[in-house]
């Protein structure tokens, strides 16, 4: 019997490798890297000189120069100051309405310092007695007045701000600087009033009576009364 032929298995095509293409792609992506590599490495060692960002921030002052409206002459001698701290908790909402629809609640801490100071600008006629032989001097001044107090804004903050719904959106088509401004007066009334009852006057009264007896003793008086009208 005639033998019957094995089947041949067809020839396996041979692999091919990556096209030029693709291989001028990897040398070109590996020079790539190799440069900002480099590039990197030479600026950590300062050797390459730095190069801003093109997209960085940028601030432009067109402020007017600053005008002086006006100048006065004191003669006050501030003999003490307090710095007290506040903290403020204003609502503002609307009878019969939810607060989640209507509603407005800061919680500021305001810092702000009371200078306490006597002015000798007011003194009368006859405040000062003067005895030259016997080497005294009497001298009567008006009492200490207080300052406003001053708020430090570098240390003023809102701690926290609510809104309702209805405020917010109001808010984002309007701005209310008054709202704000109410709440650092609020800081400032409430720092003046607790400055009256602080102890201030007094530490002011001490420090200006041992301020002219040490001035007016250089000058060679032996006897320094200093006394303050009634307020």
């Amino acid at each position: 019997m005639p033998q019957e032929a094995e089947p041949v298995a067809p020839a396996t095509p041979p692999e091919r490798g990556p096209s030029f293409f693709a291989r001028l792609l990897i040398f070109v992506g590996f020079v790539f890297a190799l440069i900002v590599a480099s590039c990197f490495g030479l600026r950590a060692m300062n050797v390459l000189p730095s190069f801003d960002n093109p997209f960085s921030d940028q601030t432009v002052d067109r402020s007017q120069p600053v005008l002086l409206q006006s100048m006065r002459d004191l003669h006050r001698y501030v003999a003490a100051d307090g710095t007290f701290q506040v903290i403020v908790d204003l609502q503002q909402n609307k009878e019969n309405i939810p607060d989640f629809l209507v509603n407005r609640r800061i919680l500021f801490v305001g810092s702000g310092t009371v200078e306490t100071y006597v002015d000798f600008g007011a003194l009368s006629g006859d405040a000062l007695k003067v005895d030259n032989e016997k080497k005294t001097i009497e001298l009567v001044l008006p009492p200490p007045q207080q300052s406003q107090a001053a708020l430090d804004m570098s240390k003023s903050y809102v701690v926290e701000e609510n809104r309702g719904l209805l405020t917010s959106i109001g808010d984002a088509f309007r701005s209310d600087t008054d709202k704000q401004q109410r709440v650092y007066e609020t800081a400032q009334q409430k720092i003046t009033e607790a400055a009256k009852s602080s102890g201030l006057d007094q530490r002011a009264q001490q420090n200006t009576q041992m301020m002219l007896e040490s001035l007016f003793a250089r000058l060679g008086y032996t006897s320094v009364k200093v006394s303050f009208t009634s307020p």
